[in-house]
């Protein structure tokens, strides 16, 4: 087995961009911020993350030998716009003022 740096780099910037300022990012700040151990915090995370990848890559490896890559990246493109195309017709119909706040909530105590 030889290491390829080539696509070894490429998938730690494409990893590593994705990941800036996303939900699980976030998540680690505010679990590192109420805690006094910020070492655990990396750890624990740095191995959730390192799991997931090798679940995604093993998934990935096993579905190209059954399905063309083509279609995989076609399936995977294609759920990518509706979740995304979702969130924004989501966020369009908070705007309007339909959807109740927390300040809603409380007034009602």
């Amino acid at each position: 087995m030889t290491l390829h740096l080539g696509l070894l780099a490429s998938s730690f910037a494409t990893v590593f961009l994705a990941e800036l300022g996303d939900k699980t990012q976030l998540a680690i700040v505010t679990i590192s911020g109420t805690s006094s151990r910020p070492g655990a915090v990396f750890a624990g995370s740095a191995s959730a993350l390192v799991l997931a990848s090798l679940v995604g890559a093993a998934a990935g490896g096993s579905l190209s030998s059954l399905i063309p890559t083509d279609l995989l990246q076609l399936a995977a493109s294609l759920g990518f716009l509706l979740i995304g195309g979702r969130l924004v017709i989501r966020s369009l119909g908070q705007g309007d003022g339909s959807a109740p706040t927390a300040a809603d909530g409380a007034a009602d105590d």
